[in-house]
């Protein structure tokens, strides 16, 4: 392939194509899978999906692929006219309520000896951060965020827990994220969102999208039990646009 192509092509199924770019995850690549997913969207009427990953889009069909070359060169074109002007760019930023306390944040403590830091400042670099929202997995709900502190950086557990608390905040290698779910994991856990990540019968069952960005912030056992009782949580995400 023309290795001054920005992405390699790969059909690794008679339906599914592969695009992967050779670079490091950043903010500007983040736009431009973004804005090259919405022009395939509008280009290929049979595609049945597009799963994004940090450098790489997987583009799923209804029907069999017959001429590779042929979708391949489609795809060089429709990215050479994609319009990655970042004031074009519809996103939002959304604020994620998080109770960091001993009985949610289970590793909380654990990470204060661990980074010889205190638990407050391991909160406050917590929530003095803006992450980018790059894609949605391995759950459904489940957001993949860029921009951890990097004192904040900690290995996953050797042993996973078989059951981590729905909503739970936590930290894996260079990444933070939530749960939405119960489900086993082996991140660090450091706090607990009352705020629902998933609801599969909504219209949109997640609030975030790719290209979005998200902080948090701190609140109290009373603040917390408030909002996970509350039947309308939108003012709690502090949603702008």
């Amino acid at each position: 392939m023309n290795k001054t192509l920005p992405f390699t092509f790969f059909k690794i199924h008679p339906k599914a194509i592969l695009l992967e770019w050779q670079q490091e995850p950043n903010s500007d690549l983040l736009h431009e899978l973004n804005c090259f997913k919405e022009k395939i969207k509008n280009h290929f009427k049979e595609f049945s999906q597009i799963t994004q990953g940090y450098c790489s889009l997987l583009i799923q069909l209804k029907s069999n692929i017959e001429n590779s070359n042929k979708i391949n060169n489609e795809l060089i074109l429709l990215h050479k006219n994609i319009n990655t002007n970042k004031s074009d760019k519809i996103s939002k930023h959304w604020s994620i309520p998080v109770l960091y306390e001993k009985l949610f944040g289970l590793d909380l403590e654990y990470l204060s000896i661990e980074l010889k830091l205190s638990t407050e400042k391991i909160i406050s670099l917590h929530t003095k951060k803006t992450y980018n929202v790059y894609f949605i997995g391995f759950l459904p709900g489940f957001l993949y965020l860029e921009g951890l502190d990097s004192r904040l950086f900690f290995t996953r557990k050797k042993t996973p827990r078989l059951k981590i608390p729905k909503g739970a905040v936590a930290i894996g290698g260079k990444q933070t994220g939530i749960y939405p779910d119960q489900s086993p994991g082996g991140w660090q856990i450091i706090g607990n969102t009352p705020i629902k990540l998933f609801k599969p019968n909504d219209k949109k069952p997640c609030f975030a999208s790719s290209g979005d960005t998200l902080s948090f912030y701190p609140v109290s056992f009373e603040q917390y039990t408030v909002i996970l009782n509350s039947k309308n949580q939108s003012p709690y995400l502090k949603s702008k646009k």
